[in-house]
């Protein structure tokens, strides 16, 4: 600090230090993720009969398909037969998904038997969950070391955090109820939380071929014999857990299933009737039940899934129509110097803007996290006793 600086200015430059530094991390962030894949071919996420044969011309529909759709990286199916083009099963989906794959014969699909392929967000799983294990055990070994002292920021912010979801988001909800509901409500909390973060994280398998391809000066990607591209693509594939409507709709239907079973846990095999509450006339009580007992928990799940997923998609969705005016701007080709200085104007925009709805990422990421934690608690707590 110079001589004629004030401690209050001090505070203030630091602070805006700080701010200059975390938006130019952020954009570091958006753009190694974002560019590479804005170009990319994406033959091997597409699930059609066509494959895109290398034209480089900006798409939106075809980047918002590869950032936002899973993609296999690990191939396993379990019996059943590959088809081709031309067999009557290759477009027979039954109800069912069935990804594309190619190899040196050309596209095939599976017919029959069990897919348990990992695709990258199965893989995102893992890498999510390993990483909530680690900081988890560490944080709890820190603390259980020494309880009565503060061990590091890192501990206390972690402490808090559990206290906070404990103290004022699970037991106000229960009626002071929720200490045996207490380890499931944490895991979800933090489970999401971590999953929503990680989600903002650029790919960093994806930019590795990318860098692969842009040195060896042809494609790196790929499923073929000796390929190393599953594995590289498996570190981080950089995809938000949250935004597929099956993890959703796990977690939603765990939490209808936990409503009935704390109903009848709690209050017995009376829930079946104590579920409508009291002073309904004897005559709406046929439908009341139906509401009360079927309808309600299940609509219920269904919030918490459309819910989650609905925030986690949007905010992805806006960035990458903001990034994506840059590219669509280089390809209308502007001309001259007023075209040059628009470019640049665009640039500029874009990224401002990107940067912006990605600070908002962050908090809805946070934000989410506790809205399903607390109405899954909400809605457990509710059936514990009668209305």
């Amino acid at each position: 600090m110079t001589a004629d600086e004030t401690p209050m200015s001090a505070k203030l430059s630091a602070k805006k230090r700080i701010l200059q530094r975390t938006i130019a991390l952020c954009t570091l962030l958006i753009l190694p993720g974002i560019t590479p894949s804005l170009w990319a071919e994406t033959t091997s996420d597409i699930d059609s009969d066509d494959v895109i044969q290398g034209e480089h011309d900006f798409v939106f529909q075809e980047v918002l398909v590869h950032h936002l759709m899973d993609s296999v990286i690990f191939e396993l199916h379990i019996g059943g037969e590959k088809v081709r083009p031309g067999h009557p099963d290759f477009n027979d989906t039954q109800f069912l998904k069935r990804y594309t794959f190619k190899d040196e014969t050309g596209l095939y699909r599976y017919a029959g038997g069990i897919p348990l392929h990992v695709t990258r967000r199965v893989a995102m799983m893992g890498v999510v969950s390993l990483l909530l294990l680690i900081i988890m055990i560490v944080g709890a070994r820190r603390i259980a070391s020494n309880p009565h002292r503060v061990q590091g920021r890192f501990a206390n912010g972690l402490e808090a955090m559990v206290q906070w979801v404990r103290y004022d988001v699970a037991d106000p909800a229960m009626d002071g109820h929720s200490k045996g509901f207490q380890p499931y409500i944490l895991t979800l909390f933090f489970f999401i939380l971590f999953g929503n973060i990680a989600g903002l994280f650029p790919p960093i398998g994806e930019a590795v071929l990318k860098i692969q391809e842009a040195f060896s000066g042809h494609h790196a990607g790929g499923h073929g014999p000796g390929s190393t591209s599953p594995a590289i693509l498996a570190i981080w594939p950089g995809m938000t857990i949250t935004g597929d409507i099956s993890v959703n709709l796990a977690l939603a239907l765990i939490a209808t299933l936990m409503i009935w079973v704390t109903g009848f846990r709690y209050q017995g095999f009376k829930f079946l009737w104590h579920s409508v509450p009291n002073g309904v006339p004897l005559f709406l009580y046929p439908i009341m039940w139906v509401l009360e007992f079927i309808v309600s928990p299940l609509a219920k799940g269904f919030a918490l899934t459309v819910r989650l997923l609905a925030n986690m998609t949007g905010g992805h969705v806006v960035i990458l129509a903001l990034v994506g005016f840059i590219f669509q701007a280089k390809a209308l080709w502007f001309a001259g110097v007023f075209g040059v200085i628009g470019g640049v104007g665009i640039t500029m925009a874009s990224v401002a803007g990107a940067v912006a709805i990605y600070f908002l990422e962050i908090l809805v990421a946070f934000l989410q996290a506790f809205i399903f934690a607390m109405l899954t608690s909400l809605f457990i707590g509710s059936v514990m006793h009668r209305h």
